[in-house]
């Protein structure tokens, strides 16, 4: 089992930044694949980046590409998301979770074994 810890969250104003980290307690990411989803009031959660441990492969949905950009550090054993230019319409929780899954289902929230406890995003106007 992979526990699953985020944090970087907060409050900040439209056009500022943040950075998430997701960090894996007990064992290493190995041969996972670690990926970023947010849920907004109201909505379904849906995807927004992933990572392979092994190897430099990642994705970016398209609403957020440009702005976020998802990095690992295997000393820390951490997966980052760098979110810059942040607009009110990030507001979500965002959580990571892992998943062994081929890279064409990254995006399926249903294809990651566990999730961390999530990590609040709020963009001001």
């Amino acid at each position: 089992q992979v526990q699953l810890v985020e944090s970087g969250g907060g409050l900040v104003q439209a056009g500022g930044s943040l950075r998430l980290s997701c960090a894996a307690s007990e064992r290493t990411f190995s041969d996972y694949t670690v990926g970023w989803f947010r849920q907004a009031p109201g909505k379904e959660r849906e995807f927004t980046a992933a990572i392979r441990w092994s190897g430099g492969n990642t994705a970016v949905v398209d609403s957020v590409k440009g702005r976020f950009t998802i990095s690992k550090d295997y000393a820390k054993n951490t997966v980052y998301l760098q979110m810059n230019s942040l607009k009110p319409e990030d507001t979500a929780v965002y959580y990571c979770g892992v998943t062994k899954t081929v890279r064409s289902n990254w995006h399926a929230q249903s294809a990651y074994y566990y999730w961390g406890q999530g990590t609040q995003v709020t963009v001001s106007s």
